[in-house]
């Protein structure tokens, strides 16, 4: 369970911007649960983590907990969650409770889920719109659920036009809330490329040929736990030599060989927000010369592409400067051919560059919101321009397999450089930097192994 926010007004403020938008549809009632706990194996759970959209407007982290807004006359928030119990809190914990949730985080009123059928029930009759989470649903029986509390509702109604007549998607709203982060969430994404900065440090420092990769996956487990942060923000990819060309290759029991270039791409979980940041070095502390040749390129990508995240540019304009570098720097070693133009024009490149520089950052780490601009109902509108308070990752990259047409020498090369941007109003601020990325920084950095 995560630690009580300190600041429960960010939350509050999220619930009334939308209830303005619930008014701006005619009023109604929301109902968003969190999400459910899932079984490992037998009588054992995974590590609870809360859905995201849930506790972006209620700050309430523990499982089994449901929100309901009412936008009428008189705006409500209130809470369902579990109530004290002394018994089994000695096995799984202290619970907050209604009484000292609704005073914490600010809701006008708090119940027992045990009281959750009959309230909303209630709660339905006289709303003229249902508004919930219908396209990225927390709960997997969402649908059933509220269509069963309207069936009860409407057993105890003369007049069903009583009842909600209207459903309305909340996802799309919520997602266009959670794409702009303001200062609380901006200094808690900090704090986390900070963790998760200084353990991509740690695991190239313990890096050498001979270890395996799963113990460098224990070095950044080990490091972000140690300070502070709750969980992995995803499952760590660490691969040395070939498997750096698997573009989500899972920490194994590959052993590092002298030579080769491990890739890391690994990031923590902060009070329920994700960093994301990809390294490639040495596994022996020296790049060689075709490896420091594509690892150059890929990092002038990046700079091409940080140069274009600003609100000067949409979205797409950095992938565009990248791809640009990238595919420039691919005839230059050989290994396309023909001119730029041609090269682009049939996306030569994509078969050493097959995903895109950047996604949104945040409570996921591929957070929601649309990469066009609204509506999301349009598939042809343009690309979103880029606003200042968006979070996003610069991540370009080649990755080279053995075939006949290609240099032995390039073989088994797998770089991707990646770091997270904070869009300001002049630029991007790339708050992961506090692990090195130049080449000789990188070499020097793991000369100072002990």
């Amino acid at each position: 369970m995560l630690a009580a926010t300190p600041h429960p007004e960010c939350f509050n403020l999220r619930r009334q911007q939308v209830l303005a938008w619930m008014h701006s549809q005619g009023g109604g009632i929301a109902i968003v649960p969190t999400a459910p706990e899932r079984t490992r194996n037998r009588d054992n759970h995974h590590s609870y983590r809360h859905d995201s959209d849930f506790y972006y407007l209620s700050g309430f982290s523990e499982a089994q907990a449901w929100l309901v807004l009412i936008a009428g006359d008189t705006d409500q928030s209130i809470l369902f969650c579990e109530d004290k119990n002394p018994e089994v809190e000695i096995w799984t914990g202290v619970r907050w409770g209604p009484a000292s949730a609704a005073d914490h985080f600010g809701f006008n009123q708090a119940h027992a889920l045990e009281d959750l059928n009959t309230r909303v029930t209630d709660l339905l009759i006289g709303q003229r719109n249902l508004f919930s989470t219908l396209s990225r649903p927390a709960h997997p029986e969402l649908l059933k659920q509220l269509n069963d509390w309207l069936t009860a509702a409407r057993a105890s109604v003369r007049d069903t036009r009583a009842l909600p007549q209207q459903w309305h998607d909340l996802s799309e709203v919520l997602a266009e809330l959670r794409l702009l982060k303001d200062a609380s969430e901006l200094a808690t994404m900090r704090a986390a490329a900070k963790i998760s900065a200084q353990g991509h440090v740690l695991a190239m420092q313990a890096a050498r040929p001979g270890c395996h990769e799963y113990e460098l996956e224990a070095e950044l487990l080990y490091h972000f736990r140690k300070h502070g942060a709750q969980s992995v923000a995803y499952d760590s990819i660490v691969a040395s030599g070939a498997n750096a060309c698997v573009l989500h290759h899972r920490a194994g029991n590959s052993v590092l060989q002298d030579g080769e270039l491990v890739l890391i791409d690994a990031g923590c979980e902060l009070d329920g927000y994700a960093s994301d940041i990809t390294r490639t070095f040495p596994a022996n502390g020296r790049f060689s010369g075709p490896q420091r040749a594509l690892y150059d390129l890929v990092l002038a990508a990046q700079l091409a592409a940080s140069e274009k995240t600003s609100p000067q540019y949409h979205f797409n304009v950095g992938h565009e400067a990248a791809v640009n570098v990238l595919t420039q720097g691919l005839l230059d070693e050989g290994l396309l051919q023909g001119t730029l133009e041609q090269a682009l024009e049939t996306a030569a490149y994509r078969r050493f560059y097959m995903h895109r520089t950047g996604h949104w950052l945040g409570m996921d780490v591929h957070d929601v919101g649309s990469y066009r601009s609204p509506p999301a109902s349009d598939q042809d509108r343009p690309w979103r321009q880029l606003r200042a308070g968006m979070v996003l990752t610069i991540e370009p990259g080649l990755y080279v397999r053995p075939a006949p047409d290609i240099a032995e020498k390039f073989w088994n090369i797998g770089i991707r450089i990646e770091d997270d941007a904070v869009v300001t109003e002049t630029g991007c601020e790339l708050i992961s930097r506090g692990v090195p990325v130049a080449p000789d920084e990188i070499e020097a950095l793991m000369r100072s192994r002990s």
